[in-house]
C-alpha cells in the first residue's frame, strides 16, 4: 500500500520532458520543509491505494508517460515497486525526488529527476550528495534558484560534481520570487549548458490550481 495524495493527469510542466501529457502519481508525506514549497498539502493529506489500484488509475489516462512525485516519494517503501509495476506496465517513468534520499533503490529504467535543494530554502544540507554516484545520463539534475547566491551555489555543484558530463541538468526560478528574465540572462552571461525550466502548468492553469 502506498499513501496518495492524489492522482491525476496533466501536461507535464517541467524537465526536459515538459509539455508532453503525463499522469501524475503524488504520493503524501515529506521529510523536507522548503520554504517555497508549492505542494504543502501532500505533507499529510492523502489516503492509502494499492499498487494495483494505482496503476487501474493512471491506465485510464491513456498516456505512456508517468511521473511518481511528491511530497517526497522514496519516503515511502513502496515506491521502488510502483515504479518497477509502471515500467512493467511499458510507461515511461519519471520519478522527482529531493534528492536527500538514497535514489539507488529505484529501477534504473526511470528517469531520476533529482531536485537538489538550493541554501535559500533552508534545506541544502540535507542533500544527499553520493546520489551523484547513481546517476546516469538517462536521468535529470534540477536546481531550484531564489537569488544569485543559489544560482552561484548551484554552479559550483555543477563544477564539484561533474553533472554537465553525466546528465540534463535544469536550472529553475522560484515561481514569482525571481524573474525568468533575470536567470535567463546569468545563464547566458555565464555560457551555463543548462536548460532554464519554466514550470510552464503555472502559465497554462492558474499558479495555485491543484491537480494540474
Amino acid at each position: 500500500m502506498l499513501r496518495v495524495n492524489e492522482i491525476f493527469h496533466s501536461i507535464q510542466g517541467e524537465s526536459t520532458f515538459a509539455g508532453w501529457p503525463c499522469a501524475f502519481i503524488r504520493l503524501t508525506w515529506c521529510n523536507l520543509r522548503c520554504d517555497y514549497c508549492d505542494t504543502v498539502y501532500a505533507y499529510e493529506e492523502g489516503r492509502d491505494m494499492s499498487i494495483d489500484e494505482i496503476i487501474d488509475t493512471v491506465n485510464g489516462y491513456n498516456v505512456r508517460l508517468a511521473e511518481i512525485t511528491g511530497g517526497e516519494p522514496l519516503v515511502q517503501d513502496q515506491t521502488p515497486e510502483l515504479a518497477r509495476r509502471l515500467l512493467q506496465e511499458s510507461y515511461k517513468v519519471l520519478v522527482e525526488t529531493s534528492g536527500s534520499l538514497d535514489i539507488g533503490v529505484l529501477p534504473d529504467e526511470c528517469v531520476r529527476i533529482v531536485d537538489f535543494k538550493t541554501p535559500s530554502c533552508g534545506m541544502a544540507g540535507k542533500n544527499m550528495w553520493r546520489n551523484v554516484d547513481f546517476l546516469t545520463d538517462n536521468d535529470e539534475v534540477k536546481f531550484v534558484v531564489r537569488t544569485r547566491g543559489d544560482y552561484d551555489w548551484a554552479k559550483e555543484r555543477i563544477a564539484e560534481h561533474g553533472l554537465l558530463d553525466i546528465c540534463p541538468i535544469s536550472v529553475s526560478p522560484v515561481f514569482g520570487e525571481l524573474s525568468n528574465k533575470t536567470l535567463a540572462e546569468w545563464i547566458l552571461s555565464d555560457s551555463l549548458q543548462v536548460r532554464l525550466n519554466l514550470q510552464i502548468h503555472k502559465y497554462i492553469w492558474e499558479p495555485s490550481t491543484r491537480g494540474v
